[in-house]
Order: C-alpha cells, then structure tokens, then sequence
C-alpha cells in the first residue's frame, strides 16, 4: 500500500527538514517546497496526502495558495502552521476549509495529529468524490421518464400522485420505479434518497438523461 504523501511548502529550510525527520519514522512520504511557487510547478499526485502550509512567504501567500488549490478543484486538506498567525488569516483560512491553524513553535503530538485529521479527511473526501462518480454514471443511463419519476419519488410524492402529474397510470410509474431502483444499484426507497442527496450536498451537476421513453 502507497504510503499518504505529506506536502509541507514553507520557507524555512530547518523547519521542513525538522519535519522531514518528524513525519517520515511514522510512515509517511515527505515532499517539501521552499515556496508556494514551487509547489505549483509540481502539482501533487493522484494519491492521499495533505499539505503543511506557512501563511507568510516571498512570492504567493498560503492563502493564496490554498485559493488556487480550490480555484483549480485540487482537494488537498491543509494544516497551515506559521509563526505569523491573526485572527483575521485564521478565521480566513478556516472558512476556505483548512483543517487546522497552528503556531510556531508546535508540539510534535499536536502537528502529528493534525495531519492525522488532515489525512482522514482526505479519505472522506475521496470516498464521497468515488460515492459522486458512481451516483453520476448511474444517472447517466436514466431516460427522461424514468428522471421525472426518480425526482417525484425521492421527494416523496406518491405513486398516484406521480402518475397523475406525468399523465400515466399508477402501474407504468410503479415499472418506472422499479427499473430506477435497478439501474441506480440500490434496494430501498432511503437508499435511493441517499443517493439523490449525494448528488445535491456535493453539488454535482447532474449529467444529461437517455432518451425519453
């Protein structure tokens, strides 16, 4: 298995190689970067990971950073770490979705257990984002009645309500919901709920329907 991959861009030599030397006997691969300039010329890989940021550097800022991280959808949790911490950057980098702000000096329990969090957020993430693929290419092979009933059921509209709002009858919307529960995988009605609120919370937009039938 893949070691995480923890990206640390901060300016300070001594400081990356101190947490080289910190993180690595835990198991995790260490990639560090002078500038935040750096960093984006060598975008991270495809694997788990989460960066150690500085908020203060020549060149780009953290928050800069971390704004172009999300600008090109790089979701990479961030642990920023700085010896120049405000309430205001704080408060800033938290709301664009940091895990932590932490302050220099930092106990090495206290940084190891935010990459900890920063690395299981990285999994949630990558699950919801495998979940969202999934949800997707289900829809994907939908045809436009079967979306109209999908929409109705999952909102809680009953089966004669449904047909008589697309003009069919009570048994063709009870064949349409059979085959959305087989095409989208799922078993149960709260399944398919489920399903349908993947979609919406992560702001998926949904691709188009098959064809109308």
């Amino acid at each position: 298995m893949t070691a995480p991959v923890v990206y640390v861009v901060d300016d300070d030599e001594p400081f990356r190689t101190a947490i080289v030397r910190l993180l690595r006997p835990k198991g995790y691969e260490v990639r560090t970067y002078a500038s935040a300039g750096d960093f984006l010329m060598t975008p991270p890989s495809s694997g788990a990971g989460c960066l150690i940021l500085d908020l203060q550097m020549p060149g780009p800022s953290g928050l800069a950073l971390q704004e172009s991280l999300e600008r090109y959808e790089v979701m990479l949790p961030i642990v920023f770490l700085t010896a120049h911490a405000d309430v205001a950057s704080s408060v800033r980098a938290m709301k664009a979705g940091a895990v932590d702000f932490l302050t220099k000096p930092v106990e090495p329990e206290v940084l190891l257990q935010a990459v900890a969090t920063a690395l299981a957020r990285d999994d949630e993430l990558r699950a919801s984002r495998a979940g969202l693929a999934v949800a997707r290419s289900r829809w994907a092979t939908l045809t436009k009645r079967e979306r109209d009933v999908f929409d109705r059921v999952v909102s809680g509209t009953l089966n004669k309500v449904i047909a008589g709002e697309l003009g069919i009858t009570e048994r063709t919307v009870k064949a349409h919901r059979h085959e959305v529960m087989a095409k989208m995988g799922v078993r149960s009605l709260p399944e398919l709920v489920e399903m349908a609120h993947l979609l919406r919370a992560l702001g998926a937009a949904l691709p188009p329907s098959g064809p109308t039938s």
